[in-house]
């Protein structure tokens, strides 16, 4: 969880600051200075930056820049599509879900398991990038952003909670199988 809120962290910052101040336009300055930042903060610190987090401030830049240069806030609306679908298609990748994973799950789980829920993250990435054009295009940016911060997250959060268990009860149970066959 720590890596993907590393990724989205700009992202994450413009919903928050959006849902509490109301004003598009400075969430999406303050979203661009964050991504900024934290890309700087990361090279100082001689830390690898990954791609998922260089895609994210090319699009919050090129996305922000033109909400703020054009003054229309559905640019930075979409972006979140962009966002959704570029990261759907890495994920399309076979065992990038494995990166997330700890060791002992690793260990435990197979690999089709590991692969099924990659590619259920798949689906969910596009369907939320689908539902987010449509949206953007015909809702205020008030109910955008309410899809947005509870809507989306909370897709993902519901998606994490349900993969974390799953894999967590296989876990358990290969771990005790491997016990008893030890035992015996």
């Amino acid at each position: 969880m720590k890596e993907f809120l590393n990724d989205m962290l700009s992202t994450i910052f413009f919903v928050v600051l959006y849902l509490i101040i109301g004003d598009i336009y400075i969430a999406t300055g303050a979203a661009i200075a964050v991504g900024v930042g934290q890309i700087g903060y990361q090279k100082a610190r001689a830390r690898k930056i990954d791609l998922m987090q260089w895609m994210s401030l090319f699009l919050v830049i090129v996305f922000g820049g033109a909400t703020l240069y054009l003054h229309d806030p559905r640019f930075v609306m979409v972006k979140p599509s962009i966002i959704h679908f570029a990261i759907g298609f890495v994920m399309l990748r076979r065992g990038w879900i494995g990166r997330y994973l700890p060791p002992v799950a690793k260990e435990n789980l197979t690999q089709r398991m590991i692969d099924v829920w990659g590619y259920i993250w798949v689906v969910v990435m596009f369907g939320l990038g689908i539902a987010n054009i449509y949206i953007a295009m015909t809702m205020s940016p008030q109910i955008w952003g309410y899809f947005i911060a509870f809507g989306a997250t909370g897709a993902k959060l519901a998606l994490f909670a349900v993969q974390y268990l799953s894999m967590r009860m296989t876990v358990v149970k290969n771990i005790r199988a491997g016990a008893a066959i030890a035992a015996d």
